[in-house]
């Protein structure tokens, strides 16, 4: 895998091939020392011309615990602030040995323009880019629904029958646009709920439901319930009444929680607006994943970071441990 950009480009094997690699680096993390050596000497690069401080992180953590030399570079406050274009950046990074760049833009499609480009020799991880794609989120989020529903077990399974609501701000939501594609790639059935405002053009194309209602929505006991964080810095227009309107038609508040089935997964990419799309009580309840899925998006940032700068290809025929050099001494 040479860059990460989309998770329409992934196959159900390569999918379910990178949830098993970060598995062996979940269990990297249970160790007294933490730490791989198999990026020593490689250079990554956090390039965000959009805050986010989470996401930022997750990928500084992933690339140190591999053992990476990290840069982080902000767009603020910057050259780029002052004029100067995404090519003269990347060669800039070029220039300095970049051996890999993680980038997250505010325009959809950057991340293509930077791996087609030519203008630098580099891994290209797409972290967020406009309202296109969000792929690290999505693995992250199928590799906690994984292990939430399969346990011990997870280790080379897909979502085969599972069933996702995804509630919210889909207009603007790259998260939801990554996890209808892997989702519906591991067999799961995706359904999205949400106000007709917030919902993209041509989504009928989508392979995935579509839903106003969400009480209705969660009479058949989903397995899992993600809800979106309002993305109130995208709208330029009104796109629902009130917060209160808002709130009370699609947020999930207490008594929607009550009405889950006990074993139902409640899920949130974060940040969220607590009292908005998700109340507190569901967000610190016990069936809420949030910080596992911040936790687990290390782990697979880990196995994005190591395949992209590893050269390994997925292949369904070989097994994880293969696939950490074909060997799986840098684990021991």
């Amino acid at each position: 895998m040479r860059h990460l950009l989309s998770t329409r480009d992934l196959s159900r094997d390569e999918a379910i091939g990178i949830l098993d690699i970060a598995e062996d680096m979940a269990d990297v993390a249970g160790r007294a020392v933490p730490k791989l050596p198999a990026l020593r000497g490689r250079t990554v690069v956090n390039l965000f011309f959009e805050d986010s401080t989470r996401t930022r992180i997750s990928f500084e953590a992933a690339a140190k615990l591999l053992s990476a030399d990290v840069i982080n570079f902000s767009a603020k406050g910057s050259i780029v602030s002052k004029g100067e274009s995404l090519k003269d950046t990347a060669q800039t990074l070029a220039a300095i040995g970049a051996d890999a760049v993680v980038i997250r833009h505010g325009a959809s499609g950057a991340p293509q323009v930077l791996a087609d480009s030519g203008w630098i020799d580099a891994a290209i991880v797409n972290a967020g880019d406009g309202t296109h794609e969000h792929p690290t989120q999505a693995l992250l989020d199928a590799f906690t629904i994984r292990r939430r529903i399969h346990g011990a077990a997870a280790r080379g399974r897909a979502l085969d029958g599972v069933s996702v609501v995804i509630v919210g701000d889909i207009l603007h939501s790259r998260v939801a646009r990554s996890n209808v594609w892997l989702l519906t790639t591991l067999g799961a059935r995706v359904e999205f709920v949400a106000p007709a405002t917030l919902l993209p053009i041509g989504i009928g194309d989508w392979p995935v439901a579509v839903h106003h209602d969400l009480d209705a929505a969660l009479v058949s006991k989903p397995d899992v319930v993600m809800m979106l964080r309002i993305q109130s810095e995208r709208m330029h227009d009104s796109f629902f009444p009130s917060a209160h309107e808002y709130s009370r038609e699609w947020g999930l508040g207490d008594d929607r929680l009550a009405a889950l089935a006990p074993d139902s997964i409640v899920m949130h990419p974060g940040p969220m607006n607590r009292g908005l799309e998700i109340s507190s009580g569901a967000a610190d309840s016990p069936r809420s994943t949030v910080l596992e899925q911040v936790a687990n998006g290390v782990s697979v940032r880990m196995a994005v970071l190591y395949l992209a700068l590893s050269g390994n290809k997925l292949s369904g025929s070989e097994s994880p441990g293969s696939k950490l050099s074909g060997t799986k001494e840098e684990l021991a």
